[in-house]
């Protein structure tokens, strides 16, 4: 396993980048993803994940490739902010995505599903967010909803959850 940078150099510990890996008997010999073709870097495969590895090489997850928020310049991992949303004990859970912005490129967008019979305001989150998050983080608008954000599997599609909120002109 390695976890490359944009230039496909090796990222030191502590560094979010692409994770890749090889599989002993070669590409594609342990297991094949349905809905995504591997990247790959030589012999090296990827499927979009991020993450770091420590000092002593553990790897941790941050999200996927295709999930990354650019807003102003600054990359936004939407499950660092998703785990502090869900952290809130009125919050069942929540999807952050970007949506267009003609100043900053994409802007932070939260839908969250309260739990039942909690009610939530615009306020609350933000307020929630602002001493566990630097400010750029914090998403600008926040939408409540009572429908599930997970399928059964307990995925998040959050490509979906922003095509439904682009506006098609955009598109």
């Amino acid at each position: 396993m390695r976890v490359l940078d944009a230039d496909g150099k090796d990222c030191p510990p502590g560094e979010i980048g692409e994770i890749y890996f090889r599989p002993d008997a070669g590409r594609n010999s342990t297991y094949h993803y349905i809905g995504a073709e591997a990247k790959t870097a030589g012999e090296w495969e990827s499927l979009g994940d991020l993450g770091h590895v420590d000092e002593e090489g553990y790897l941790y997850l941050a999200d996927r490739r295709a999930d990354l928020i650019l807003a102003g310049g600054a990359n936004i991992y939407p499950a660092e902010i998703e785990a502090a949303l869900d952290s809130h004990p009125d919050i069942l859970t929540s999807a952050v995505v970007g949506l267009p912005d003609d100043d900053l490129g994409q802007r932070m967008h939260a839908i969250v599903q309260p739990c039942e019979g909690a009610e939530l305001s615009q306020e609350i989150p933000v307020r929630y967010l602002e001493p566990r998050l630097v400010r750029y983080k914090i998403p600008r608008t926040f939408e409540f909803n009572a429908t599930p954000l997970r399928d059964d599997a307990g995925k998040t599609r959050r490509s979906t959850l922003r095509e439904q909120r682009t506006p098609k002109a955009l598109a």
